[in-house]
């Protein structure tokens, strides 16, 4: 049995149990990661979760002054974040502990967050791009396979983690496919140093989102779940609700054209990521099911809206029953 503390990740961070509550889009708050933290977990926020930096900045400062332990930001790191640099300053002005990056390169976010003693855990999906940002310093892997929610990789966690724990010595934090103790003990003996574990906790008491949400992720599960290009344009995973079986998963004849045409593909990126996140933001916090939400595979593991600190501490019991079974 590999004791939890005992993890690559838990070590790192000096927590209990080797797991970040994945940073969501629209969902994360700073009750969700004061939560994670008392349970001896960690977390972390999109930094687009605040409209202005100064927002950012005060609950960088609130979560602080309400615990102790561990907690990190997510910052999109390629253009379609016109905000990326001041939220970049304010993460390692505040210091804190660990910042994660998707969509972009961290060369210059390692620079900067090594500089004051932030760690910089990178998103990636497969080894070329793992090697590559091993090479620019980075602490950890986030390896993002088919099996997470959102923005899901392309290859599964059987055949990414093994090659990423060969090519790589940095840790490897597995993202997808883990939705209950059980699955978390069975990634960690396949090699994963640590746990990314998000669409779960969507149906929490402290997530932020409408109660219709929350109840989608009880109601619906694995099977319900499928990819769609109408929000951002990059495959992400998506309820199949009624309304998103009507308006369909894929973009239009205009929408691929524009997304092909060189001079313009880079600002119809931005615009239908803008768009996609307006749409979701309106989704997230409405009463109706006419509305697309995202979410992945693990929710087949959600039985009711729950604290975090009853989801975590189950996760943990199950954990240990499956290393002792």
């Amino acid at each position: 049995m590999k004791n939890p503390s005992d993890v690559a990740l838990s070590k790192m961070l000096g927590i209990q149990f080797p797991m970040i509550v994945a940073p969501m889009f629209l969902v994360s708050n700073k009750e969700m990661i004061i939560a994670a933290v008392k349970s001896g977990a960690t977390g972390a926020i999109p930094a687009l979760n605040y409209r202005t930096t100064d927002e950012l900045r005060k609950a960088i400062k609130e979560i602080k002054s309400a615990v102790k332990g561990p907690f990190g930001i997510n910052l999109i790191v390629n253009k379609s974040n016109f905000l990326y640099k001041e939220q970049l300053e304010i993460c390692c002005e505040e210091q804190v502990d660990f910042i994660l990056t998707s969509l972009g390169s961290p060369e210059e976010t390692i620079k900067m967050s090594h500089a004051v003693g932030v760690k910089v855990f990178c998103d990636v999906t497969d080894v070329k791009y793992a090697k590559k940002v091993e090479a620019l310093g980075a602490d950890a892997l986030i390896a993002v396979n088919k099996e997470a929610g959102g923005h899901a990789g392309n290859i599964s966690y059987k055949e990414l983690i093994p090659i990423l724990k060969k090519e790589c010595t940095i840790p490897v934090i597995s993202a997808g496919g883990v939705g209950n103790g059980h699955e978390a003990y069975k990634m960690i003996a396949h090699g994963a140093d640590g746990l990314s574990m998000g669409s779960i906790f969507i149906a929490s008491d402290e997530a932020g989102v409408s109660e219709e949400y929350k109840q989608a992720c009880v109601d619906y599960g694995k099977n319900d779940i499928v990819l769609t290009t109408k929000l951002s344009g990059t495959p992400c995973t998506v309820i199949n609700t009624p309304y998103v079986q009507r308006v369909g998963t894929n973009q239009n004849w205009l929408e691929r054209l524009l997304n092909k045409n060189k001079k313009l593909k880079k600002w119809f990126k931005a615009f239908t990521f803008m768009r996609g996140m307006k749409s979701l933001q309106k989704a997230a916090f409405s009463s109706t099911y006419k509305t697309v939400w995202c979410a992945g595979p693990s929710i087949e593991s959600v039985k009711a809206i729950e604290p975090i600190s009853v989801i975590i501490e189950r996760i943990k019991k199950e954990y240990h029953e499956s290393a002792n079974s």
